[in-house]
């Protein structure tokens, strides 16, 4: 079933004195219920609007954006936003343990949302660190506590905006495999978009390529890939570096071009 769909959208800004600036034209993709999808792009083509637009943040200029078949004209409940900048999202005067209680401090009030906040915590791995801060962390750490936040609003699909891009490679791969674990427990729909092949291959059942601007969906790959994907023996695999070769060549032809 599909669970989020983009239908024919456009998105153009404002210019002085000119036409509108056309960044993204007419894009149209789906993401199925309990799918990885990632959506792999060149910087500045768009990736980061488009997911926007998927989470309600920003309005299409035109086309429509539908979560379980009901028109997204606002942030949707099922549906959770991970940023890119951790630091920025967390919140710097608030314990490990209330940053994660943030997300249903309204549903549930203070007191009961700080207790429920300890078992997202475990889950990704934090266990112990609820009475520490932000700053007292590594970047990995606190990009840790971003998903714990995440996931205590129970929600269906992760929107998830070039995550582990601040972080160095090995603490990228922890975290891969820490989302991926994530997904399968959880059973939830994901959208990831990011600019790193690699990232896109290990983590996706499905990619997105998109052109530069005004960005069109250039291209659309079944990963097929075995699972569980390992962090090492999956990038070995035949079929991740075809891909790998493939995406590579793409996209940096387009750079060229």
């Amino acid at each position: 079933m599909r669970f989020l769909e983009l239908d024919e959208v456009t998105k153009e800004y404002p210019t002085r004195g000119g036409p509108p600036a056309r960044v993204m034209d007419r894009v149209s993709l789906s993401v199925q219920e309990g799918e990885f999808l990632a959506v792999l792009g060149p910087s500045g083509c768009g990736k980061s609007t488009l997911l926007q637009m998927a989470a309600g943040l920003l309005p299409p200029t035109s086309g429509a954006v539908r979560i379980a078949g009901r028109p997204v004209n606002a942030p949707p409940p099922e549906a959770v936003y991970v940023f890119q900048q951790y630091s920025r999202s967390l919140l710097p005067w608030r314990s490990v343990r209330d940053n994660v209680a943030f997300a249903t401090e309204h549903r549930l009030g203070r007191r009961r949302a700080r207790e429920a906040a300890d078992e997202p915590l475990k889950l990704v791995g934090l266990e112990g660190f609820g009475d520490h801060f932000p700053w007292q962390l590594s970047g990995g750490m606190q990009q840790r506590v971003a998903i714990a936040r995440a996931l205590a609003a129970e929600p269906a699909m992760l929107l998830m905006d070039e995550p582990f891009s601040a972080v160095d490679a090995l603490t990228r791969l922890d975290l891969q495999s820490l989302v991926l674990d994530i997904w399968s427990r959880r059973r939830l729909t994901v959208m990831l978009v990011t600019h790193d092949v690699e990232e896109a291959i290990q983590l996706a059942d499905r990619i997105i390529v998109l052109t530069n601007r005004p960005t069109t969906v250039a291209e659309e790959i079944a990963v097929a890939l075995p699972r569980p994907r390992d962090p090492i023996a999956t990038r070995e695999h035949p079929r991740f570096l075809e891909l790998r070769h493939h995406l590579l060549e793409r996209l940096l032809a387009r750079h060229a071009g």
